[in-house]
């Protein structure tokens, strides 16, 4: 008797709940995709090769893409999302303080160096007193800036003012520059305006700045701000998690970021 036969026999016993039923959602639950979130472009793409590589372990991985920063989380911790691939950890650390989400990092993926571009300058020796100099609005990534453009020596913060400074802990500027806090994604489209601005690295690649080639500063290669894989804390430790790291983390994944990106998109891992 095959399994149809068996079916329709013990259905027609009333048995059909408990004997065949629950082999069959079995395995619609492992069928089931896993969601992962993640912004348009570098994110977005680099998923696209996790998802073929993770299909070879049997992992059924499905992305959704987001247009800003805020949303994804909300979405995780919601529970309409199984994971995200967007943020560095600073900005997971603080939204994690901030709206109390039960988030963990599970895994890093890519680091964006930081950049300072301009259209009117070569060099941040060649800022004028009272130049305009744009940095992200955002907390995170607006100390991130600040701290570049100390690295730089163009001005120097409170000793404490560590990841998340903002322009109030600045504590030398020699030139007196104007220090123009500006939406993340807007930067680039905002050079013309500026003297300098310091740009996320995703951001520049998807207006087409290359660091090595357009940026007049670059943030260190090895830093604090490389991106992470985030789930929810309850999830940490199930097998799909492991499965998802395993095929972010593994060589063709690697590849496709350095032949893909080239300097604007380091590996993290």
């Amino acid at each position: 008797m095959n399994r149809r036969q068996l079916v329709q026999f013990f259905a027609g016993l009333g048995l059909f709940a408990s004997l065949g039923a629950a082999p069959v959602g079995a395995v619609f639950a492992q069928d089931k995709p896993v969601k992962i979130g993640a912004t348009g472009g570098p994110h977005a793409q680099i998923l696209e090769i996790v998802k073929k590589v993770a299909a070879k372990d049997g992992l059924n991985i499905q992305i959704v893409e987001f247009s800003d920063y805020i949303q994804p989380n909300a979405a995780l911790a919601a529970g309409d999302l199984d994971a995200n691939s967007y943020q560095h950890l600073p900005y997971l650390e603080a939204q994690i303080k901030d709206r109390g989400y039960k988030l963990v990092n599970v895994g890093y993926t890519i680091t964006f160096p930081m950049g300072v571009y301009s259209k009117k300058i070569k060099s941040l020796k060649d800022l004028k007193t009272g130049a305009r100099v744009g940095v992200p609005n955002d907390p995170t990534n607006g100390g991130r800036a600040l701290l570049l453009l100390q690295a730089q020596g163009v001005l120097k913060l409170k000793a404490d003012a560590g990841l998340k400074a903002t322009p109030l802990d600045i504590v030398d500027n020699p030139k007196k520059l104007k220090i123009v806090e500006i939406d993340a994604a807007q930067l680039p489209r905002s050079l013309d305006d500026l003297d300098a601005a310091a740009i996320n690295g995703n951001y520049a690649e998807s207006a087409g700045l290359d660091p090595t080639k357009d940026g007049i500063a670059i943030e260190a290669a090895k830093g604090p701000y490389a991106n992470v894989i985030a789930v929810r804390s309850a999830d940490k430790d199930k097998p799909w998690v492991a499965k998802l790291v395993k095929a972010y983390h593994s060589p063709e994944v690697k590849q496709y970021v350095v032949t893909q990106f080239k300097s604007s998109v380091i590996p993290a891992w």
